[in-house]
């Protein structure tokens, strides 16, 4: 019999509709088969769509698989905030820790009410790891493709950093540098099958506001994002780097670092990811990363199937 699934969208690390970061959601994905999800995905054309099934075993609450419109993704930060954020809005889970399973493993989801009838999502991710340096001649690569210099580079290597989902770190020395990056796509996506990595997160450390760490700008076109309004699983890799590199001052890393990122402001949808950074007193490096945001429903509807 024909079936019809809820859908929504919604703008995830923002307040404000059409602002954010636009994720799908199907609630309730059960009966949906691989290539179907896909091609939601790929009819919706956000970054990701986010489906969410039953749990596969007693260690996990609820599973979630995130779709590009082009490929499968192990996990993403926006989606995952804009998925418990809708089971919350729907009553499934309205406050607490739900256990999600990912490609990338089970992670915790923290629910927490932010006013009558809202709530801010957490997610805590994997345990920060650091990657290659990129070689000399892949950062001239990548210097190309954003039409970029040496002399345009900020504090901090050029890095491959994950918490779950890597991205490539490209640290500015500016703001406008940041806001002004019109890159080579194709020879991002070129790049990205020679140094195995997907997104490329440049950000800048310049023009500080209160409680802002970092304001960035994240392009993934090997996996169909020409650029990603807010991203979870940038930004958190990013906080962890900040730790690592010492980027931010001493007296922020105790007893912990916490702050917001700023993305989306370049492409007209600006949006906020809360960062917060566990540190390790005695060595000053990063040991657990979350990252927390609002989201607001665009619309919903229904998709026959």
């Amino acid at each position: 019999m024909p079936h019809s699934y809820r859908i929504y969208q919604v703008d995830a690390f923002t307040r404000t509709r059409f602002s954010g970061n636009p994720a799908g959601v199907v609630p309730d994905a059960a009966g949906l088969d691989e290539a179907q999800m896909q091609a939601i995905a790929r009819e919706l054309n956000n970054s990701e769509t986010a489906f969410i099934l039953p749990p596969r075993g007693p260690d996990h609450d609820v599973h979630v698989r995130f779709f590009t419109p082009t490929i499968e993704v192990p996990v993403c930060g926006h989606a995952t905030i804009a998925s418990h954020y809708v089971r919350a809005i729907e009553g499934t889970a309205v406050s607490g820790r739900v256990r999600q399973l990912t490609g990338a493993g089970v992670l915790a989801i923290d629910v927490e009410p932010a006013g009558p009838g809202d709530f801010r999502i957490w997610m805590h991710q994997r345990e920060p790891s650091f990657g290659a340096v990129l070689a000399d001649g892949q950062r001239r690569a990548l210097l190309a493709a954003l039409h970029l210099d040496d002399g345009d580079l900020g504090p901090g290597p050029v890095q491959i950093v994950s918490t779950g989902h890597s991205k490539v770190m490209v640290p500015l020395c500016d703001r406008a540098r940041l806001d002004s990056l019109a890159p080579d796509l194709a020879a991002l996506a070129a790049l990205s099958r020679t140094i195995g990595c997907n997104g490329y997160h440049a950000f800048t450390l310049a023009d500080p506001a209160p409680d802002t760490l970092a304001h960035a700008r994240m392009f993934a076109p090997a996996i169909g994002i020409a650029e990603d309004p807010a991203t979870g699983n940038a930004n958190g890799p990013l906080g962890a780097y900040l730790v690592q590199h010492r980027l931010v001052p001493r007296a922020l890393l105790q007893p912990g670092l916490s702050g917001w990122i700023q993305q989306g402001e370049a492409m007209g949808r600006p949006g906020r990811v809360r960062v917060e950074v566990a540190v390790d007193p005695t060595r000053l490096a990063p040991t657990a990363v979350r990252i927390g945001g609002d989201a607001v429903i665009a619309f919903r509807g229904e998709i026959p199937w």
